[in-house]
């Protein structure tokens, strides 16, 4: 299984990103996916997750409100969209697939994940 990230960038305080993780093998038609990023200097934390079929959805305090997550089970996609950027939000994001069809809020409840993707928000 193989996760691929893709949409991050540099953008302005205030300003959105959208990023997308595809999943080889149909993954994300039957795994609960989530997000996860790590500042520099800083471990990796939680951002959001979001179940099998998309009908329980988690975020993290410090996103919630600006972050969404999605998902196209029939692309095997799975989504996030950054709105009202800060600073504090560059970060790596990662994307990652759970052998399971409820949502965790670990990382170590994930078995899959992708390479990253670098975002960046200036000031």
């Amino acid at each position: 299984v193989q996760l691929v990230e893709s949409g991050g960038g540099l953008v302005r305080t205030g300003g959105s990103l959208g990023l997308s993780c595809v999943g080889s093998g149909g993954i994300f038609s039957i795994a609960a996916a989530g997000w996860f990023r790590q500042a520099p200097g800083k471990e990796r934390e939680f951002v959001g997750a979001i179940d099998w079929n998309g009908r329980s959805i988690y975020y993290a305090e410090s996103v919630k409100g600006r972050f969404t997550i999605s998902r196209d089970n029939a692309k095997s996609t799975v989504y996030l969209q950054m709105n009202s950027l800060k600073p504090e939000d560059t970060a790596v994001y990662y994307c990652a697939g759970r052998r399971a069809s409820n949502l965790g809020v670990e990382s170590k409840a994930y078995n899959y994940w992708g390479q990253g993707t670098l975002v960046t928000v200036s000031s």
